[in-house]
């Protein structure tokens, strides 16, 4: 555990919250993952066991199983969680904010408790084999019945569904109408008849991304999340929560390695090539404009800002780190990159989809033009 965790000017009481989060830890260390056991598997007993002390939810309303406190106090706890290389809080809430924003008051309460427990476990079906980072590309239709929709198409990269049991799902029920107000969300149960999941291999060996088939699924009316045509702004909401800069369990890993190449060139920065002595220096850099630009953006938070299109503008400097981090780290250490099995090897091929997953680097880029700069379009 580190002893200088990021400053993100705390409010008084935060110091506090962390001693206790680090006593709590002492009390109960990570558990080993199990031979041959599934990481997902391994990282739900984690969910299970740090929902026990009160951890997931900080900053969800106690009346639907949070602890109502704030963003900053689940930041603090990401932030501890990656100083000490312990895996972070549950990527999940994305998701409960977008519950929490569309969903009805009985869809809060059904759904919330359970999935900050982890006794739910949930899945995102967004992106398509033709529309990933593009959402309003959609294709999959959902056809309204009286009181049901019947639901057709197919998901792609939806993380851990084989391990799932319910999916947020997007579909457009709509088709005469503008993109951007044809998309609709729902509740989706993954034992339905006639959804299929299959699960596809990564190149560092994880089983993470799934295929969803969807073969006339019904789904209740019950079960949509907001009105229709609301999906995009459900969907916009969720992505700008997954790609904003408050996730401090990554930047305080990336800390680490940085803080190891640090002393790598202060040791032998000498012998090292020129080019090489820069490129870590190019990391330092880096790194120390992303951790700044959390700082703001947690401010903003604070204040009562909510995440917009500024999260695309977090997504770009985290991969832009994370791709140059790991691309220098095996340059430096480059016995580790032969560990195939080795976590820096594994965090490398990781690295690689970053500007893939969560939405493409060129969507961002777009997106800033449009939507934070108002560019012209081209034509």
């Amino acid at each position: 555990m580190t002893d200088t965790p990021l400053d993100f000017g705390d409010p008084a009481d935060l110091d506090r919250l962390r001693h206790e989060f680090r006593a709590w830890l002492a009390q109960h260390p990570l558990p080993e993952r199990e031979s041959g056991e599934p990481v997902q598997v391994f990282l739900h007993r984690w969910h299970r066991l740090l929902h026990s002390g009160g951890w997931v939810g900080l900053d969800v309303p106690e009346r639907y199983g949070g602890r109502g406190l704030t963003a900053l106090h689940q930041v603090a706890i990401s932030d501890e969680l990656g100083a000490c290389r312990a895996p972070g809080v549950p990527r999940i809430g994305y998701l409960a904010h977008a519950l929490l924003e569309f969903g009805s008051e009985e869809q809060r309460l059904r759904f919330l408790p359970r999935m900050l427990a982890g006794d739910e476990v949930w899945c995102q079906g967004f992106s398509e084999p033709g529309a990933g980072s593009d959402l309003a590309g959609m294709s999959t239709f959902a056809k309204r019945h009286d009181g049901h929709y019947t639901v057709r198409g197919q998901k792609l990269w939806t993380s851990y569904a084989q391990y799932s049991g319910l999916c947020l799902l997007l579909a457009r029920t709509d088709r005469s109408a503008p993109a951007h107000k044809s998309i609709s969300a729902f509740v989706l149960p993954l034992d339905r008849p006639g959804v299929t999941v299959r699960p596809l291999r990564a190149a560092n060996g994880d089983d993470e991304f799934c295929e969803l088939f969807l073969d006339d699924v019904r789904v209740e009316e019950s079960e949509r999340v907001g009105a229709e045509g609301v999906g995009w702004a459900l969907a916009m909401t969720t992505v700008s929560y997954e790609r904003n800069a408050l996730d401090t369990g990554h930047i305080s890993k990336y800390g680490l390695l940085v803080e190891r190449l640090r002393r790598h060139a202060a040791e032998r920065g000498g012998s090292l090539p020129d080019g090489l002595l820069s490129r870590i220096g190019r990391c330092v850099v880096d790194y120390e404009v992303l951790v700044a630009h959390a700082r703001r953006r947690t401010a903003e938070r604070l204040a009562g800002q909510v995440a917009g299109p500024e999260s695309s503008v977090d997504k770009l400097l985290m991969t832009r780190t994370e791709q140059r981090l790991y691309d220098t780290a095996l340059e430096v250490f480059p016995a580790e990159l032969a560990q195939e099995g080795g976590e820096l090897f594994g965090d490398y091929l990781y690295s690689r989809a970053a500007s893939v997953y969560g939405g493409t680097s060129q969507i961002q880029r777009n997106i800033i033009a449009k939507r934070i700069l108002h560019l012209p379009s081209n034509g």
